[in-house]
């Protein structure tokens, strides 16, 4: 694996004990302590992540609230300052470029904060739209790290590293100038794990300090499996699994997030068309009858018909039962209704349920 990207904090990994895997071209730990161990302490405690794979591109000028707006599905112009929006990148058929988060520090600072494995597409499709907006767009990913802490715990952790009062950092909220353990960071309260928590953002030579500190002080270095069920079960997606090139955020589950009543943004008519006539397939949740695992492109089949695929699925450790998401025709995606998933040429029973598995 000589020849992947490597973070600051690669080194670490070894440190802790880390497996390690190729994770879209990047060296990145699978699990520490085990995936099981690692997701009951995010959900019970606090887990540390090294995200800094992400991709991070800014954009500023006088019109870089108006340029990102005309990018994405949700509406920039209902923050104010220092507020991080969850939104989608769309083509003009409507399928999603990425899902990302944009942070609106005024409105001609803006940041945005995108999957690793999109980086660069993520960056060119920026660069390629930009046409007479007057904006500066730099992809700083390669020069910036990222750091998760999640869980009830994080907070009391993360305030013993710091002199700032965390509790003024709301949710998808964030914060500049914040000096943690002599690293100046910026602190978003967000997150990938359906628990309370905080990303921060520094420059690289910062990371191995903040990294070791923390864990140190008592949070669990988390890997990219446990990261997967944490997502899973709080119904946040991942793209290549519920999100693609191949279908949009109406189909996937995530109209919230297009506000098809703001001015002109990429995919706005496909999109909106969909909110207003519905759509031929969506994304539901479902519970497994039997202990099989549905693994991602599993079929899914009512009275040996074909309509639809898995796009996760896994055993919750939070919930014990064996769950899933699937992408299926929509006149078999109310709940109740009996599903049969085919796992290994062979079909197991299911029923479709609420995607809403983890109560909060």
């Amino acid at each position: 694996m000589d020849n992947l990207k490597r973070t600051a904090l690669a080194d670490e990994y070894v440190k802790y004990g880390g497996k390690t895997v190729d994770f879209a071209g990047w060296f990145m730990p699978v699990e520490f302590e085990g995936i099981i161990k690692e997701h009951e302490a995010v959900r019970n405690n606090v887990g540390l992540f090294d995200v800094s794979h992400m991709g991070e591109i800014t954009v500023k000028g006088k019109e870089a609230l108006k340029f990102v707006n005309y990018l994405i599905t949700n509406d920039l112009e209902k923050l104010v300052d220092n507020q991080v929006l969850y939104t989608f990148l769309c083509r003009e058929d409507g399928s999603v470029v990425d899902d990302i988060l944009v942070y609106r520090f005024s409105e001609e600072d803006l940041l945005l904060v995108v999957n690793a494995s999109n980086t660069e597409k993520d960056y060119d499709w920026v660069v390629k739209n930009k046409g007479d907006f007057h904006v500066t767009i730099e992809n700083i990913s390669s020069i910036t790290s990222q750091l998760a802490l999640q869980g009830p715990k994080a907070k009391a952790l993360l305030q013993a590293h710091t002199d700032t009062d965390l509790s003024e950092i709301k949710f998808f909220f964030a914060k500049r100038d914040v000096l943690i353990n002599g690293v100046l960071c910026m602190v978003s309260r967000t997150g990938y794990t359906g628990e309370d928590g905080f990303e921060i953002y520094m420059p690289n030579d910062g990371a191995v300090t903040l990294y070791t500190n923390l864990i140190e002080d008592g949070a669990l270095p988390i890997g990219l499996g446990a990261r997967d069920t944490l997502r899973f079960e709080a119904n946040l997606p991942l793209y290549g699994n519920e999100l693609s090139d191949h279908w949009t955020p109406i189909e996937a589950g995530f109209g919230f997030f297009v506000k098809v009543d703001k001015e002109a943004f990429l995919g706005k008519e496909v999109l909106a068309k969909q909110k207003a006539e519905g759509v031929d397939r969506k994304i539901v949740g479902f519970t497994m009858g039997d202990k099989k695992i549905p693994r991602h492109g599993y079929r899914v089949l009512k009275d040996g018909e074909e309509i639809g695929f898995v796009t996760t699925g896994y055993k919750s450790p939070t919930l014990g039962e064996i769950i899933g998401l699937a992408m299926v025709k929509t006149e078999f995606s109310k709940i109740g209704t009996e599903i049969d998933i085919e796992v290994r040429n062979k079909t197991s029973k299911a029923e479709v349920r609420s995607r809403k598995f983890l109560k909060r």
